[in-house]
């Protein structure tokens, strides 16, 4: 795999993006490489990993000695460990990104969408803080902590359907403002089809999935797409979430997405994270595999596949 100097800059971005309330924009002039890492004692590689039984079950009662981990086939040391359960002990602060689809063809289903949303955000108030990205033909993007949950709520009602869908780019955007952040990320995006706006293409976005440490969540409401297209979104959607060890769900109306909603919630709790320093101390920016694995063979484990390393520039003359 080529090294990756991955930068979360979007300068180049056409789509119109603003930033709203207490939102902090980064500085996107500033070229910087993500590495899932975020601080505690020393600078870890912090994974989230779900874990599940045959029959799709989640498993939530592991210890740190059922898991193991690989960087590209060497065994590392877990030297932080801990589960989604808000009431766990030393758990990581939890950052969430809700990124809705508000464009045109959401039409008629708005309404249910918004509603299903809130409901969704009232399940999790352990969240230090909550970033709402709506999109349409534009992104716009603003960052509340858990006292302006009112103004929250108040700005996801306000919205209405109109205008193309630059899902890409949205996307793009929570990214960069959650490059910044220390603790657990968790993004949850809602749309109903493909990218119709965006300028960042999709190769793009899909390496700065895999530059980020945030755990991706998707839904995806395909019900009003062209059969010709539907796959390939499904494809697309599904692969936004695998990249970073999340999930894709693909409910068949409206109507499911409270159901689905308390899916992700359940994933979002059952999440272990578990950190590991680097035994490769090489500061090329390249690509390293990372797998999870448990002792026991009835069980399936969903993580992150791997992260880019430090990247720093050689002295001249070296």
């Amino acid at each position: 795999m080529r090294a990756a100097h991955v930068c979360l800059c979007f300068v180049s971005f056409v789509t119109f993006v603003t930033f709203v309330s207490s939102a902090r924009p980064s500085a996107v002039a500033e070229r910087h490489q993500q590495v899932p890492v975020f601080k505690t004692a020393v600078d870890l590689v912090h994974v989230g990993v779900t874990v599940s039984d045959r029959k799709g079950g989640l498993v939530a009662e592991l210890t740190k000695d059922d898991f193991e981990v690989f960087e590209d086939g060497k065994k590392q040391t877990i030297q932080y460990f801990a589960i989604g359960d808000p009431d766990g002990p030393d758990q990581p602060e939890m950052h969430l990104g809700l990124l809705l689809d508000v464009s045109g063809s959401m039409g008629e289903d708005m309404s249910f969408t918004k509603t299903a949303a809130i409901k969704f955000l009232n399940t999790l108030t352990d969240a230090v803080d909550i970033t709402v990205v709506d999109f349409d033909t534009e992104v716009r993007s603003a960052r509340y902590g858990q006292s302006e949950f009112a103004r929250l709520i108040e700005r996801i009602r306000q919205k209405k359907a109109d205008g193309y869908t630059a899902l890409y780019d949205a996307i793009g955007t929570y990214l960069d403002g959650a490059a910044g952040q220390s603790g657990r990320k968790i993004m949850l995006v809602y749309t109903d089809g493909g990218d119709t706006r965006s300028s960042l293409p999709w190769h793009e976005l899909l390496d700065l999935l895999k530059a980020s440490d945030v755990t991706v969540y998707a839904i995806g409401m395909l019900e009003h797409q062209m059969q010709s297209t539907k796959q390939q979104q499904r494809m697309t959607i599904q692969q936004m979430a695998e990249v970073t060890g999340g999930q894709a769900f693909f409910p068949l109306a409206v109507k499911e997405l409270d159901k689905v909603y308390e899916k992700v919630v359940a994933e979002i709790r059952a999440q272990y994270t578990i950190g590991f320093q680097s035994a490769n101390e090489k500061t090329d920016g390249a690509w390293r595999k990372v797998e999870v694995k448990v002792a026991r063979k009835d069980l399936r484990v969903r993580s992150r596949r791997g992260y880019f390393a430090p990247y720093k520039k050689k002295p001249v003359g070296d």
